[in-house]
């Protein structure tokens, strides 16, 4: 039996403008699967169904007064939630807090205003972990977001909602966000498709500072072509940003269709975090990969870790002073939890000048490590060192028993996240207790393209939506 969720995001866009489907046909059937499964799996914080179902028939009027279907937004009527530490306008916004748990959004975030040109509907907010800073989503404000492969395990953060959402089939795809490994985390917990664009692809305005740059925002999806589609239409700086990502050379999804030839591709599992334990199906995974790249005529280079271990602190310095940027009322930070308030008093302690310092050894040791790596066009790391950790693995230690388990968990992320280098995860392994294990693949700078041609070929060789967990047929 065919579902209206079996539908990819691009396959539901045009059985809209073919008007097989119609919006809020589309709209309520999400809806109804969100609001009866949402409980299981914590995909979202809020569900915003008036505003769905406004927008929807918004879209039913644009498509009735159309002249030409291809002249319409490119996903209009598909629906595409918005993590929660975006804001939308009117829109509850938490950031995984209980210490916001009743704000309020006063304006679209510039990846919204795009979303919404390109005519999506905005189911609700999916789950974060407080404030994004740690890679599993736990929180005060709404249920744990669990991978549906395994309702005992974290679907991992801090887009741990928007992974959920798409891999239960409660939302097509989603959008999510990056500074530490973010959107590449989940989608590996969740076997799914992610991108970490390019530094400075997609705009952080009005409100947020781009500061160190370690952040994007990005697509999560269950095909590259999804993921790509979702990337065109977020994709594009503003004046005041003070990143700016090279020119792609094409729209993201023209390079689904074009062949990536032969590539020279770098591969390391050696983490540069001391004390990482690599688990067998992980490194299965990454064989299995590296074996994959050669089958398909790539030539594969085992390079020796281009970072060391000394780069660690200096990420942790800039990761607590992250912590302490967003605003809190006195009277509320009892309200955070210990990890936060933990991470907060970090950074807070942090001096101007120490501050200063990591980001300027982070930015000298990148002026090594990039010469090194703009040798390949692409370089293949595990995305986790472990499978999908289970609930409270994380949550329910000390602070800095959390922090180092974390350090432990994703080793391979951040460091892409310094040097603004784009980097994919890739759902091409699953264990013998179907746990998905993703793989992460990171290219040159404005290099999307490259990592997109490379993983429609990965996907057209060993196809992994077709797969899907228990719950995606309740």
């Amino acid at each position: 039996m065919t579902h209206t969720h079996d539908l990819t995001a691009e396959q539901t866009a045009a059985a809209v403008r073919s008007r097989d489907i119609s919006p809020l046909e589309l709209t309520r059937h999400y809806l109804d699967r969100a609001e009866r499964l949402n409980d299981r799996v914590g995909a979202y914080v809020t569900l915003t169904p008036e505003l769905a179902l406004d927008q929807a028939r918004a879209a039913e009027k644009l498509l009735a007064s159309a002249d030409d279907p291809d002249r319409l937004p490119p996903l209009l009527g598909v629906p595409v939630p918005v993590k929660d530490l975006n804001m939308v306008a009117g829109v509850r916004m938490t950031l995984g807090s209980a210490a916001h748990a009743d704000l309020t959004g006063f304006a679209d975030d510039t990846v919204v205003v795009r979303l919404r040109e390109a005519g999506t509907v905005h189911l609700g907010k999916t789950n974060t972990p407080e404030f994004g800073l740690p890679c599993y989503t736990e929180n005060d404000v709404a249920p744990a977001a669990r991978t549906p492969w395994d309702l005992s395990r974290s679907a991992g953060g801090s887009s741990g909602g928007a992974a959920a959402a798409v891999a239960s089939g409660l939302a097509p795809v989603a959008q999510g966000s990056d500074g530490g490994g973010s959107i590449r985390i989940p989608a590996s917990a969740c076997g799914l498709f992610g991108i970490k664009p390019s530094r400075g692809r997609i705009s952080h305005g009005p409100i947020v500072p781009d500061l160190f740059g370690l952040s994007t925002n990005g697509p999560i999806a269950r095909t590259v072509r999804d993921a790509a589609l979702l990337l065109d239409v977020m994709a594009g700086s503003l004046p005041g940003d003070m990143y700016h990502a090279p020119e792609a050379g094409g729209s993201f999804l023209s390079f689904t269709e074009r062949p990536p030839g032969r590539l020279r591709i770098a591969r390391c599992i050696e983490a540069g975090v001391p004390g990482v334990e690599i688990h067998p199906d992980v490194r299965a995974a990454y064989d299995a990969a590296s074996e994959l790249l050669e089958e398909l005529g790539h030539e594969v280079v085992d390079i020796p870790v281009p970072w060391g271990a000394d780069l660690v602190p200096h990420f942790e310095t800039l990761w607590a002073a992250m912590a302490t940027l967003t605003p809190v009322a006195p009277d509320r930070e009892e309200l955070l939890q210990p990890l936060t308030r933990w991470l907060r008093a970090r950074g807070e302690a942090t001096t101007g000048p120490q501050l200063m310092m990591a980001h300027a050894s982070l930015q000298a040791a990148m002026r090594s490590v990039l010469p090194v790596l703009e040798q390949y066009d692409a370089v293949l790391h595990p995305t986790l060192a472990q499978p999908p950790a289970p609930i409270g693995h994380f949550h329910g230690q000390s602070p800095e028993e959390n922090f180092e388990r974390q350090k432990l968990f994703t080793p391979f992320t951040s460091v892409y996240n310094v040097s603004g280098q784009p980097a994919v995860n890739v759902p091409l392994h699953w264990t013998d207790e179907g746990l998905p294990i993703g793989v992460m693949l990171a290219g040159r700078l404005g290099g999307e393209g490259t990592l997109i041609s490379l993983s429609a070929q990965l996907e057209e060789a060993r196809p992994w939506a077709h797969r899907k967990p228990e719950i995606w047929h309740a």
